[in-house]
């Protein structure tokens, strides 16, 4: 065997922002549309890092019409001097290297969401060009880049009597999958960053399509909480808010109880979201356990049987925004979705500790109201439990009896299985037919599942539909039960027909998910099966169309010959090869993967479509209807 040398001429060194075009994962994630937009979001928030400083109160962004990306704002401006130990201005340093920012300096900033210093770096490593623009000192200084690197030095071009940073940039199509941004997608973001920074006004608008929206909240996260319950019906009248500052950490809360069912918690460390809570969550679930329980026993709201109310009892129906600026925050994992500061912990549950009790004492009415909720809670939480344990692996799949027709997998590796979640029984029977019984397992199901968004814990799982998933999946569900480790299939595909009564099938089982087993999705195990719209054929040519343009392309193939163009509204009507060669193999079919971009703007849609409140249903129905496609009327 040949031995290849290893020695120094094998050591690569990487200069400058290599490393970042080399390995663009590693600092956004990936290089997909996902990864595309952070790159707007590294640039914003610089700007709002200055908002938090108390220089900024306007950021402006612009999808120009060339796809670029224009962020403006009104603080202080990136310095523009001499760096005396690179020899080089501050702007180009910023720019141009990693870890080089004021973020390291608490004189400069005392808390930041940019804080390693690599955001606006990284977008110039990852775009084509990239232009920065400074208002400062009554001058414009201006320094331009291709693909990371100065064209030349910064420029004073022209006067100005504003102040400021300006970044204008085109990510590089070379990196990317796709570089073109999405209004609705940058839109959510800067409405979540808008609620987060009470009175900082950012405005977005998309010159391609003159799409614009402009979001500036004096409430702050009290608007934020209202915003999220829109389709939900309060039981309060006023949003209880209340904040604090221990040891240099300030926390912000705001919360209401409503009529749902679920618990709507979203936690904020310097304006990132974190979407696995950490010590912040944790404190505010005890303080609240806590301070509810003293407060039923004090004013004897609990009867002598009934024991303290759990957690789970205390968090039924309620929403919450919990914000709060760290110094040094501590993360776990690289991507910023848990915070680890232990002593937020306690700074958290004291200051949610005195301003709940406070507003209990002042507002006896509202707390009987919400210790009432608790205790009907705690009782369909003991129902839940009895009702619980008819799902079961052990009693359900253990012991043979298959629920709901469930025809299983041979193979028991849950890396390599999937499940399909097929609409009806007729489906189901092609889908097993034309499957691969190693590893694709099939469970029709019938009718429409329960609306989970309307229904307690108990109700829900009295379900038999509900049931036999939950024992198919294998995990169980509730904070207390879920237990990812028990996941019997990697891949959960929902497979309905191209129809109304589809889609809306389609829309249960996602809110089930959601609300009921969100780490499925956030994991990336829940898919939904993309079957085709339409067979053209003529003779023995046949294909498989999945929208009408694509139909259009299909039947232009046939000239003068007769056509016959089959418009599919079942899974039933396909036989099991038909299924299997164009919805089923992996080879050859299209599976769309469920994901979480923004939690909190998912939880509304869902309130809202299957919520209780009719008008915001109708508005939103109005608002997109414009979007929808294959109406089958």
């Amino acid at each position: 065997m040949n031995e290849k040398n290893y020695d120094a001429s094998n050591i690569q060194v990487l200069k400058g922002l290599e490393a970042v075009r080399l390995r663009p994962a590693m600092y956004i994630g990936d290089v997909t549309s996902r990864g595309l937009h952070h790159l707007v979001y590294e640039v914003v928030d610089n700007s709002v890092d200055e908002a938090l400083a108390g220089f900024c109160t306007e950021i402006e962004v612009l999808i120009n019409e060339d796809g670029s990306i224009t962020v403006t704002d009104n603080g202080r401006g990136i310095p523009v001097d001499i760096h005396k130990e690179e020899n080089k201005t501050a702007l180009e340093i910023v720019m141009t290297v990693l870890h080089a920012g004021g973020k390291f300096d608490k004189e400069t900033y005392k808390v930041s969401g940019g804080l390693h210093g690599v955001g606006v770096s990284v977008v110039n490593a990852l775009s084509q060009n990239l232009k920065a623009e400074v208002f400062k000192d009554g001058k414009i200084y201006r320094q331009e880049y291709l693909r990371g690197i100065p064209l030349g030095p910064v420029n004073i071009d022209g006067e100005t009597e504003r102040n400021g940073t300006r970044v204008t940039f085109f990510p590089d199509d070379t990196i990317f999958q796709t570089v073109q941004f999405k209004f609705e997608v940058l839109q959510e973001r800067m409405r979540e960053l808008a609620f987060l920074n009470r009175n900082l006004k950012i405005s977005i608008k998309d010159l391609r399509t003159e799409q614009e929206d402009c979001f500036q909240y004096s409430g702050g996260i009290i608007e934020f909480v209202k915003y999220m319950d829109s389709a939900r019906t309060p039981l309060q009248k006023e949003v209880v808010y209340f904040e604090g500052e221990r040891e240099n950490i300030p926390v912000e809360v705001a919360m209401e109880y409503t009529e749902s069912y679920t618990e709507n918690i979203f936690t904020y460390v310097n304006n990132i979201n974190t979407i696995e809570g950490g010590s912040h969550l944790v404190g505010f679930k005890a303080a609240l356990t806590k301070t509810l329980n003293s407060y039923a026993i004090k004013n004897n709201l609990l009867k002598n049987a009934e024991s303290n109310l759990t957690g789970e009892d205390v968090r039924e129906g309620i929403s919450v925004i919990i914000s709060v600026k760290v110094g040094e925050p501590q993360f776990e994992g690289q991507t910023k979705t848990k915070l680890g500061n232990s002593e937020v912990r306690g700074v958290v549950e004291s200051i949610v500790s005195e301003g709940l009790s406070d507003y209990l004492e002042q507002n006896p009415g509202v707390g009987k109201i919400i210790i009432d909720k608790c205790l009907t809670a705690a009782r369909s939480r003991e129902a839940a439990k009895r009702a619980r344990d008819l799902t079961r692996r052990k009693s359900a799949l253990e012991s043979g009896n298959l629920p709901g027709k469930l025809a299983d997998c041979s193979s028991r590796n849950p890396a390599e299985c999937e499940v399909y979640l097929v609409e009806g029984d007729s489906a189901g029977g092609t889908a097993k037919q034309g499957r691969d019984r190693f590893f694709q397992a099939i469970l029709p199901l019938r009718g429409k599942i329960l609306n989970v968004e309307k229904a307690r814990l108990d109700k829900i799982l009295a379900n038999e539909e509900i049931r036999t998933m939950i024992s198919a999946i294998g995990t169980s569900i509730g904070s207390d039960e879920f237990n990812i480790e028990k996941l019997r299939y990697h891949k959960i595909i929902i497979m309905t027909d191209a129809d109304v009564d589809g889609a809306h099938i389609r829309t249960l089982l996602l809110t089930f998910f959601f609300r009921y087993m969100r780490s499925l999705i956030e994991l990336g195990h829940i898919y939904i099966a993309q079957p085709p719209l339409y067979r053209v054929s003529s003779g023995k040519q046949e294909y498989y169309a999945y929208d009408d343009d694509q139909r259009d392309e299909f039947t232009q193939r046939f000239p003068n010959k007769k056509v016959n163009i089959q418009r599919y509204k079942g899974l039933g009507e396909m036989n099991a090869d038909q299924l299997w060669n164009t919805t089923m193999d992996p080879e050859e079919r299209t599976i769309l993967q469920v994901t979480i971009k923004e939690a909190f703007e998912a939880d509304h849609v869902f309130s809202c479509l299957m919520g209780d409140q009719v008008p915001p249903r109708r508005q939103f129905i109005e608002e997109h209807a414009v979007y929808a496609t294959n109406v089958d009327i």
